[in-house]
């Protein structure tokens, strides 16, 4: 089972996006990987991926994660999903703001030299519309973990 190898992954990946870090994002990807931001937008392949983070990278001052993983599923020998929650904490503050807490999934797969490259990486507000505890749930687990200072738990 790749489950610490994926969680790795996946720690790198936020890792790289807090450190406003395009280069070291993108090269987490395959080289057909997907990642579909927060807003919709999709970006494939590397490049791609670089491109569409350094001037967001460059020109706004984006918020932290913070992760709970709440899986990691074997896909076969060569594969795996991983599903977490995830809270943002904005440049200027130290406390999450609900408003932007996520759910994310990646899909990663094992390549030739045994390590592990994302191939879909999906961003999805969770807003739980109608439901404050849910909010209220969401940000309080991922309270827990941004409190011991870890990036993902």
């Amino acid at each position: 089972m790749p489950t610490e190898a994926v969680r790795e992954l996946y720690e790198r990946l936020l890792d790289a996006w807090n450190a406003r870090d395009a280069d070291a994002f993108a090269s987490l990807f395959g080289a057909d990987g997907t990642m579909i931001g927060f807003d919709g937008s999709q970006a494939t392949g590397s490049s791609d991926i670089r491109g569409h983070l350094a001037p967001i990278f460059s020109d706004h001052p984006t918020a932290s994660y913070v992760a709970k993983v709440r899986e990691v599923r074997s896909l076969g020998a060569e594969g795996a999903l991983l599903r977490a929650i995830v809270g943002m904490v904005p440049p200027e503050s130290d406390s999450l703001n609900p408003a932007t807490n996520a759910l994310q999934s990646v899909v990663a797969e094992r390549v030739a030299d045994g390590g592990w490259r994302i191939v879909l990486f999906q961003n999805t507000p969770a807003q739980y519309h109608g439901r404050p505890e849910l909010v209220e749930a969401h940000t309080a687990e991922v309270e827990a973990v941004r409190a011991t200072g870890a990036t993902v738990a």
